[in-house]
Parts: structure tokens; sequence; C-alpha cells
């Protein structure tokens, strides 16, 4: 079992880098940041971006993996992004985990486009996904298809073709995704958030459901990727110790290899202690080798 935080771009850099620097000292294996040009849960605060976010923590660290939770295809080219994906991976050493999603509300009210539906939000994420791959992968590419195009993208230098995929899926269109982008490298996979709603039980259910979908889908393909858990939807994992203790036994038994929490914020969500982090921190080596 491995160990992610997740620092929301909220602040400053001046307050927000020793938060980067703890991550590591703390010893999660991954840090990770959302991507989105507002975030639904905190409409009112500031919100920085990603990738400067990243590059930023990548200068103050040296171990920990360091993730994007998750790029949004919503404002963003896959020949643009790919220069951002080529310098993150270069600044950071090879320590970039590029998870990807579907996106959704609010980015896209925000550059005044109607909201797809769900199917075409996967729609567009196939085809974002498949042409970032084949930039990283290649030079010299065309492509022309419903969302994005591209002329003779020229990609150099082509060393990123590593840069491990994280794919966020919550149904079978978007699960079998992720076993196609996110099982060619070791720290590949996928990440859900499970199903959204306030009940925890209901909540684990369906992240069971999901994640018996998955056991499906590996059966048929051979494949088994890494399995990330975002734990915060029902319940604040590090609303104390014992609360984190029950979820890392019940997300084991489900077969997940990778959890992520949020680091505490002083008040609203994700509202908990630093001493609460500290002492989950301070159990991390014996969940290790779960």
């Amino acid at each position: 079992m491995r160990f992610g935080i997740t620092i929301l771009p909220e602040h400053p850099w001046r307050t927000a880098e020793p938060l980067w620097r703890a991550a590591e000292e703390l010893g999660f294996d991954h840090a990770w940041t959302y991507d989105h040009l507002s975030w639904g849960g905190l409409p009112d605060v500031s919100w920085y971006g990603t990738v400067p976010t990243l590059t930023a923590a990548a200068l103050v660290t040296s171990r920990i993996r360091l993730g994007t939770f998750v790029v949004s295809p919503n404002y963003r080219h896959p020949a643009a992004f790919v220069r951002e994906v080529l310098s993150l991976h270069d600044v950071s050493a090879g320590r970039l985990l590029l998870g990807l999603g579907a996106g959704g509300s609010p980015d896209d009210r925000v550059l005044g486009d109607e909201p797809l539906p769900p199917r075409r939000r996967v729609d567009r994420l196939v085809e974002f996904t498949t042409l970032l791959s084949e930039l990283l992968q290649h030079d010299h590419v065309s492509h022309r298809g419903e969302y994005y195009t591209a002329v003779d993208a020229r990609t150099l230098p082509t060393d990123a073709a590593d840069v491990p995929f994280v794919m966020a899926a919550n149904g079978p269109r978007s699960l079998r995704l992720a076993l196609r982008f996110g099982s060619g490298q070791p720290d590949s996979g996928w990440v859900t958030t499970g199903r959204r709603g306030d009940d925890p039980e209901e909540w684990w259910a369906s992240v069971a459901e999901l994640s018996s979908m998955l056991d499906r889908l590996c059966a048929e393909t051979g494949q088994d990727p890494r399995r990330y858990l975002s734990l915060d939807t029902a319940v604040y994992a590090l609303s104390d110790v014992g609360t984190f203790t029950e979820m890392v036994d019940r997300a084991a038994g489900l077969g997940f290899t990778d959890l992520v929490t949020h680091w505490p914020r002083t008040s609203g969500v994700y509202a908990g202690r630093r001493d609460v982090l500290e002492s989950v921190a301070a159990l991390l080596p014996q969940w290790h080798g779960v």
C-alpha cells in the first residue's frame, strides 16, 4: 500500500511551499493538486495554476511523486499541453504522475460552454488521451477528430513516453480506457473517488462495485493496473487516526494499492488538524507492506 496527499492550489506559494516539503518529509509516496479553473467545493477562495504549482513543488522536493488530480480536457488541447507535460517530466526528474479525467462543471461554464453530457465527455477524454499518448511517443503527429486537430505536431525531445497515466473512471467505458492507458508503466493505473453520496456505507458500496467491475475487466484482458482511491468523498479520512486506519483496512480488502487523502484545512471542506496528519504519517511504514 502506498499513500498520497492532495494539496489544494488555494495558497500563494509562500504558504504552499512548506506544505509540499512537509508531504515529502512526512513520508507520503505521492502528492497531488487539482486541475480546475475554479472548484465548486470552494468557489470563493483564491485558486492557482496546476502546472506552475507542480513545477515549484518539484524544485523543493526530491523523492515524492507529483500528480495532477486530474487534468481536465475542458480547457486543454493535447498538442499544447504536451509541452507542459514534457517540462514537468524534466523538472521533476521523471516524478510526474499524470492524472487524466473527463472534466466537467464548473470549468466549462467559466468558458461559456454548455456542459457536455457524460457520454460525450468520455468521447472527448478518449480522443484527448489517445492524442496525448501519441504526442508523447512520436514526433510529427497529425490528427483530425471531433474535438481536437493537430497538424504535424512536433515533440522534441521524446523522452517522456514513459510518463505514467492515472485514469479517473467511474463507469464501464472509462474503466476500459483506464486499462488501455493505465497499465503501461509501473505507476500508471486507475483512480476513483467513488460515486457521490453523503452516506459512508453507500459510498463504500459504490467503491466495491467499481472495484469488482475492474476485476472482471482485468480477468478478460490479463491486465492489473495500480488502483488509486481518493478517500474523502463521504467522510474525511483525517478526521481522526481511527477513521483513517479503518479506511486503509477496507480499501486494502477491495484491492486498492494507493490511497489519497487531503491536506487538512483550517475550516470548511477537509477541515482537520495537523497533529492527526502527523500521527497518521507515523503509521505509514507499517502499511507499506500491506
